[in-house]
């Protein structure tokens, strides 16, 4: 029978579904091994890993003796699949004929365990490998970053390096992005910069994956200037460099700068942006509030036909939370054929920060009706929102069904939860029972928690003892210094007031300064305390003496206790009259439409004083002013805030 040209024949005539027996027999030699391992390729590359594996089957069942072209095709479509007694099989198949030790085959075997999450048979196999090459490396401290042992990958490039010369001449670029992938797990400046040194010193640092690879690696240790650098050096950037520097920067809260890299990349003519570059800036757009630029991207979204797409319907539902339009964000969430638990628990999470824990909870029944399991996120959105709206309740019912109902264990972030909700309810003897009686350690996040509700409630004994471990657990954070100091104002307690001034000045710490954001007409208005750099700043502060005069008729007194600083009352309001959140009101009642909402973003929590001034404007003025805190959503409106003046 002559044999035919299989590749061509494949690409024409194999579908998805296709049936292998009917294919051999109109067009292959069904006894030659040859035709059966282009078939068995040609189907794993496609991504047909079931019909693959059937064609190897089939060739089995005719008594064929396979080769060492056989495995690595029938082994990957096993990985694939995560097929991990597939994989046996064959392993035991690649064990009979001899052909185990072969470093493409043995390579393909450490892979398939590393992705059936088997890492000490991977790593046994590796080790009984003669002679490794590159590929059983790379297989291997693949296998290791997979599974989230970046340690143990790192500690085998070590041993790499260490190891054979001839090794070392035969590094790729592959091998050199999963060392770099397994870095910026670590999160390691030293070691990350050590490596960079290594890449370029070997010529790799030109690879396109490699640099990629760098930049998020500086990124994950903090360094965004680097990965800056390195971006800006490429000589040659995909979608993933353009993509990753848009991340980078809209993680670490850098809206402009990623709105920047995103206005680059869409003059750019050689490389076209995607789904993933959308999402990443919408995701800049929730940080910074920008309202209009995230509406720009949801037209970007429709013209691409993106909007079924889970991922970017997932970032839009975000950004409109974030940025106060809770209606827009539900009819995002609406229009999405496919939902997924990012997807619902984006908008709990989002209906929790409004403080509407109602609504929350009712998204959250509609999600395990619809079939849908919650995950570890989806009860850290549930719990806050009940903390925000003091659903005592609800909040324990939710905790304690946790494990029972779901097989999720609680994390800090749900003690963390539970511990706010009891202790703004005034239960603090309860948080701090809770807080002991956890199975894991409490992290600052926790016992700041409980700090915060000591400052709410004016409890010295247990604010002291909160102090001290975040004092150990995060000594450089000043906000728990000024959180106890707080408390000790409150308390009249001067002395220790200046005593914590001193301890924060001795370890050189100082309280960031609070500012203030306002987008109006697609710029974003920056404030700071006191400020006197923006333009408009002598109308601001000649419109806000205006308005203290109707505040005061309104009823307004200044809330002096929220100041630390043991000084008559009088200096102290007027120090709260240049708050950053106050100004940036002013500014945007100025310079808005008339009975348009004012949308304000705090980077701290909102003072009382500020709160209670704002109430007042939004009535003043008959305007809705939204503000943003680092905490939850106020809607201020006719006098009245959502969040019923507990937060």
């Amino acid at each position: 029978m002559k044999k035919t040209n299989l590749g061509s024949v494949c690409r024409r005539h194999i579908s998805t579904n296709a049936n292998v027996a009917t294919f051999f027999n109109r067009y292959l030699d069904k006894s030659d091994v040859f035709s059966w391992n282009s078939i068995i390729a040609d189907l794993a590359r496609s991504g047909d890993s079931v019909e693959a594996l059937r064609a190897f089957s089939s060739m089995r069942k005719l008594s064929l003796k396979p080769n060492r072209s056989t495995f690595p095709c029938t082994v990957k479509s096993c990985s694939s699949l995560s097929d991990l007694i597939s994989g046996k099989q064959t392993h035991q198949q690649a064990l009979v004929f001899g052909y185990e030790t072969d470093l493409f085959v043995s390579s393909a075997l450490i892979d398939m365990y590393s992705k059936c999450g088997q890492l000490a048979d991977a790593r046994k196999l590796f080790d009984q490998i003669p002679q490794k090459n590159v590929v059983s490396w790379t297989s291997m401290i693949i296998g290791y970053v997979q599974n989230d042992l970046p340690h143990q990958a790192i500690l085998l490039f070590k041993e790499l390096l260490a190891g054979q010369a001839e090794e070392l001449v035969f590094l790729d670029s592959v091998a050199m992005v999963s060392v770099l992938s397994a870095c910026s797990r670590v999160s390691g400046k030293t070691l990350t910069q050590g490596l960079h040194g290594f890449v370029t010193k070997r010529g790799f640092d030109e690879d396109i994956g490699v640099a990629n690879t760098l930049i998020d690696a500086y990124a994950k240790c903090g360094e965004v200037d680097f990965s800056r650098k390195i971006f800006n050096v490429m000589p040659q950037k995909d979608i993933i460099s353009w993509n990753s520097m848009i991340a980078v920067y809209a993680q670490h809260g850098l809206s402009a700068q990623a709105m920047e890299i995103f206005r680059s990349l869409a003059w750019d003519r050689e490389v076209d942006y995607n789904a993933v570059t959308l999402s990443a800036v919408l995701l800049a757009c929730a940080h910074s509030g920008a309202l209009q630029s995230g509406k720009c991207i949801h037209d970007q979204v429709l013209k691409m036909n993106l909007e079924d797409n889970v991922y970017v319907g997932t970032s839009m539902i975000d950004m409109y939370c974030k940025c106060g339009r809770l209606r827009m964000a539900r009819n995002a969430f609406n229009r999405m054929k496919e939902k997924n638990v990012k997807s619902w628990s984006a908008l709990i999470a989002g209906y929790g920060m409004h403080g509407r824990a109602r609504e929350a909870l009712q998204v959250f029944y509609e999600m395990v009706s619809a079939g849908v399991k919650p995950n570890y996120i989806t009860f850290v959105s549930v719990l806050a929102a009940c903390s925000h709206a003091g659903l005592l309740d609800e909040g324990w019912y939710w905790f304690k069904a946790m494990e029972p109902r779901f097989c999720i264990q609680p994390g800090v972030e749900h003690y963390a939860c539970m511990v706010d909700l009891l202790g703004r309810a005034g239960f603090l003897a309860k948080a701090y029972y809770l807080l002991k009686e956890m199975k894991v350690k409490p992290d600052f996040v926790i016992w700041g928690s409980l700090l915060a509700a000591c400052r709410m409630h004016k409890n010295v004994e247990l604010g002291e003892i909160s102090a001290s471990h975040l004092f150990e657990l995060d000594p450089t954070n000043c906000g728990y210094y000024v959180l106890l100091s707080n408390i000790y104002a409150d308390a009249g307690r001067w002395e220790d007031v200046e005593k914590m001034r001193i301890l924060m000045q001795n370890r050189g710490l100082s309280k960031p300064p609070g500012f203030s954001l306002l987008e109006l007409k697609g710029r974003v208005h920056v404030f700071l305390v006191g400020d006197r750099e923006h333009p408009q700043h002598e109308k601001i502060y000649a419109y806000l003496e205006e308005l203290s005069i109707k505040l005061q008729i309104a009823g307004y007194v200044p809330n002096t206790t929220a100041d630390l600083h043991d000084v008559e009352d009088e200096e102290k309001g007027l120090a709260l009259r240049v708050h950053s959140e106050k100004l940036a009101v002013a500014f945007g009642v100025m310079n808005s439409v008339p009975g348009s909402t004012i949308q304000v973003i705090k980077n701290l929590r909102i003072c009382r004083d500020c709160h209670t001034t704002i109430k007042l404007i939004a009535k003043i003025v008959n305007r809705e002013i939204v503000v943003r805190d680092a905490k939850r959503f106020h809607h201020f409106k006719d006098g009245l805030c959502s969040c019923g003046d507990y937060w």
